[in-house]
């Protein structure tokens, strides 16, 4: 399997079944670039290189720390004839793969650009998407960089949809970019009926969710420290907690605070590549909460469009995802 794999092979010609992508841009997961970053000192002359070499060793973009990659945007240069959407794909065509680079042949000719604050990296280089990879035709109404960022995560969202209903309280552990999806899908869902709470440790981010109202309350906290976490949580629910509790946090050792904030019989989804399967599940069994722990899926039935649409028709996330990806995109 393609994800196991230690190396992949980017070499062309094309096989059959299989599109060719000239790729521009990766969006490389948040927890993966956090790390590559910190290692990097927040070099980003530095974090290029990394990411360079991790993909001329392996053949594709798979943080061997993290065990995490991302996702890509590029042109179609050609489409095997046996691939099943070959009468629907044409060169020229802009698409999003919606697979994880970890299980993406890649092949980098240049890092062209860094941007730090945006986990997004500009290249020039190609691609191969099996016939059994998942993609996105990007739409003419939005710009490339918010579709790539909110496509990266679009299975978060979705599972909120899943599993929201109204009356719920609903904590999301994370303020960036599949944290904002969440909150607005939250808030949909709850149709006026609930709570939804925003968990970050930036007051900054935090902030400006509250101006795009996404959010009833705003938690300053360090999910690294679950007992805080959980009270600050039970002040704010009147003791109940929270029927359902995202982690999107990019960073390790935050499941306690998701387990602890979650009810009895409530459910906490893990939605970020810095979970430890373990952690979350021992440490339930050890605090003895009888919850429902899932562990996110990249992907969901019409994920994408949903993602998409939340951007189309929420102008405050939509203009939230704007300041966030728009403006200066510099090395």
């Amino acid at each position: 399997m393609p994800q196991q794999a230690q190396r992949l092979d980017s070499s062309l010609p094309l096989r059959p079944g299989e599109i060719l992508l000239d790729v521009d841009c990766l969006n490389i997961d948040a927890a993966s670039f956090r790390q590559l970053a910190q290692a990097c000192g927040g070099d980003a002359e530095q974090l290029g290189r990394s990411i360079a070499r991790i993909v001329g060793e392996r053949g594709k973009m798979h943080n061997p720390v993290t065990g995490s990659g991302g996702m890509l945007i590029g042109t179609v240069r050609e489409v095997s004839g046996l691939h099943p959407d070959a009468a629907r794909l044409s060169a020229g065509d802009r698409i999003a793969s919606l697979v994880s680079l970890t299980l993406t042949p890649l092949h980098l000719d240049e890092i062209r650009a860094v941007h730090l604050h945006t986990d997004q990296v500009d290249v020039r280089g190609h691609a191969i998407l099996f016939s059994s990879a998942q993609y996105a035709k990007l739409p003419p109404d939005l710009p490339d960089a918010l579709c790539l960022a909110a496509l990266d995560v679009c299975g978060a969202p979705a599972l909120v949809a899943r599993y929201t209903r109204p009356g719920m309280r609903v904590a999301i552990i994370g303020a960036g970019k599949s944290g904002a999806l969440c909150m607005a899908q939250a808030r949909r869902s709850l149709q006026g009926q609930g709570q939804v709470l925003a968990v970050d440790i930036s007051l900054a981010a935090l902030d400006s969710l509250r101006s795009a109202g996404l959010c009833d309350d705003a938690l300053l906290a360090d999910a690294t420290r679950p007992v805080d976490v959980m009270q600050a949580v039970a002040t704010l629910t009147s003791g109940r907690l929270c029927d359902l509790v995202i982690n999107c946090a990019s960073m390790p050792g935050t499941e306690m605070a998701a387990v602890l904030a979650t009810h009895e019989d409530g459910t906490a989804v893990f939605f970020s590549m810095s979970t430890c399967f373990s952690a979350a599940t021992l440490g339930a069994e050890g605090a003895a909460k009888d919850i429902q722990l899932i562990m996110g899926n990249g992907y969901a039935k019409g994920h994408a469009e949903l993602a998409l649409n939340l951007l189309r028709t929420d102008p405050a996330l939509r203009a939230l995802f704007e300041s966030r990806f728009l403006p200066h995109r510099t090395r």
